[in-house]
């Protein structure tokens, strides 16, 4: 019985039991039965990415306790769109290094943003040295005009109104690893060899950037992982170091680096244990990131609005351990001192890391 039948159902025998002394099944009138079947039919289940229907009942009488602290709500990815409240001026055009094909569109692009536009361009210093950039007139006219940064030593927070990507999937990483709180939006032009982030095409740059500028742009939103590395001492006497925080857009994963040893990591979830993972490593992921390496090691694709951290394991030695996915924070703590962080903190091999913390931060990386 599908629910409009129940829905049904339960109205005779409600109306039945009124029209009846005693509570014995008498005649229905037609009339409400009317009324019902033409509520029924105006009737449409909302969209929920929490579960099939959103109605949160359970039988006549079973209800969710409304809390606050822990109600999440989600919103259907198709309804978020991003809105200014001032137009935006400042612009930063990240490019594809070492990559000749991608200088036309670059030179094509700053151009049209600086004259055409009038808007502040930001690109790395790194990219005027390129030598190739003489060949194209174009360029000359908008060099000096450009403003330059160093990913190492300038701090774009605030600066920026939103990014424009011009490459593939790992110059769109490049560019969320330089916002280390909230990231502008970011618009990426496929222009590389991996596009599973950089959904534009280049052909009509105009039309689509001029989109976003007058705010009728759609905005898929990307949880990021922070990750929160603290080192083992050996003296407690001692000063410790302090930790290194880094937010990642991909994943972060945690190796036996160079030593030919398996490794020993117990995973906790809030503070309770797991289970132990012996193996080559660990690959914890988000939603962008489970196309990326943890796909790659047996893992399951997650759509990108799914609020979820997906832990993955490396070559494990025990074929009971398979992929999870947990809803918060993650905390993992290691039982060797040669473990290492890769791609989220530079450590050197025979570091001293003691435990790694990851959880999802909030904002989100838009796009």
């Amino acid at each position: 019985m599908n629910e409009q039948d129940l829905m049904v159902a339960r109205a005779l025998a409600a109306e039945s039991r009124e029209n009846s002394p005693g509570g014995s099944p008498g005649p229905l009138r037609k009339t409400h039965l009317t009324k019902v079947i033409d509520k029924l039919q105006t009737f449409r289940r909302t969209r929920s990415l929490n579960a099939p229907s959103p109605i949160q009942q359970f039988g006549p009488c079973g209800r969710i306790m409304k809390n606050s602290a822990m109600v999440m709500q989600i919103q259907d990815p198709a309804s978020q769109r991003l809105t200014w409240y001032k137009p935006p001026l400042t612009v930063l055009v990240i490019k594809k290094v070492h990559d000749a094909q991608i200088l036309a569109p670059f030179v094509q692009l700053v151009h049209w943003l600086v004259h055409d536009k009038s808007m502040v361009v930001f690109v790395e210093a790194a990219v005027l040295d390129d030598t190739l950039l003489a060949e194209y007139g174009d360029f000359t006219s908008v060099k000096e005009r450009l403003m330059t940064f160093r990913a190492s030593t300038d701090d774009l927070t605030d600066k920026i109104d939103f990014i424009i990507c011009l490459g593939g999937d790992g110059t769109l990483l490049h560019a969320s690893s330089l916002f280390q709180q909230s990231v502008p939006p970011v618009m990426a032009f496929h222009l590389g060899s991996l596009g599973f982030l950089t959904p534009f095409e280049f052909n009509n740059f105009q039309e689509q950037v001029m989109n976003v500028l007058e705010g009728h742009a759609a905005l898929t939103l990307r949880s990021r992982l922070q990750c929160v590395v603290l080192r083992k001492s050996q003296d407690d006497n001692k000063d410790k170091k302090k930790p290194t925080t880094i937010l990642v857009l991909n994943e972060v994963v945690v190796d036996r680096g160079p030593s030919p040893y398996l490794s020993n990591i117990d995973l906790f979830l809030d503070g309770k244990h797991i289970t132990s993972v012996q193996g080559d490593g660990l690959i914890v992921s988000t939603p962008t990131g489970s196309t990326a390496y943890a796909v790659a090691a047996g893992a399951s694709m997650i759509h990108p609005s799914v609020p979820a951290i997906m832990v993955t394991p490396i070559c494990p030695h025990s074929l009971s351990f398979r992929p999870i996915v947990v809803p918060a924070g993650v905390e993992l703590k290691s039982l060797r001192d040669h473990v290492r962080v890769s791609g989220a903190v530079d450590m050197r091999p025979g570091s001293d890391l003691g435990l790694v913390r990851l959880a999802r931060r909030v904002p989100p990386l838009e796009r």
